[in-house]
């Protein structure tokens, strides 16, 4: 089959066959998850760091605190037994949180066990869905659902490009 450079078209005249070249479609292919799998990395690990540093939102009570959060969304959850679990000990279910999005993220951003981070991200945007923003209306307002979503394709595919995942399968290969 003939393909022209120029036009990108292929004698055929498709435009998205690369004639078996591997072309642009093959590598937008490969790294179409990097961006997700970025803006992922990084949301998780800013929300985390941004926890920990927060004066207010490591205590027990106080405006802003995760106590305070815990005890205004608890009746409007839709699983009020998991927010009973967090105020049990509020503090360290703040410091769970937080550490738990930094390690999601770092796994993402650099594509470490990346389906494990994934997994660790869908379940952390899944228990907020279901308990601080489970009451959000219209839903579509609420970004927890969102990012469970988001990570839904990086928990099936990985992380096969840019990523340490990639350098070890790679090096398991040799």
């Amino acid at each position: 089959m003939a393909h022209s450079t120029m036009t990108g078209y292929d004698s055929t005249g498709d435009p998205h066959d690369d004639g078996g070249y591997g072309g642009w479609r093959a590598v937008a292919s490969r790294y179409s998850l990097l961006p997700l799998r970025l803006f992922l990395g990084a949301t998780f690990v800013y929300a985390g760091i941004d926890k920990l540093t927060d004066d207010a939102f490591l205590r027990e009570t106080g405006v802003g605190s995760i106590g305070d959060l815990m005890r205004n969304v608890r009746d409007g959850s839709a699983v009020p037994s998991l927010v009973d679990f967090a105020l049990g000990d509020p503090v360290s279910f703040g410091y769970a949180i937080a550490l738990g999005e930094v390690a999601v993220g770092v796994g993402a951003l650099v594509g470490l066990l990346t389906r494990v981070a994934a997994v660790g991200g869908a379940l952390i945007s899944l228990s907020l869905w279901l308990t601080v923003s489970w009451n959000t209306t219209p839903y579509y307002y609420g970004n927890d659902l969102v990012y469970l979503v988001a990570w839904t394709p990086l928990v099936l595919a990985g992380a096969a490009v840019a990523s340490l995942d990639a350098r070890v399968a790679a090096a398991r290969y040799r």
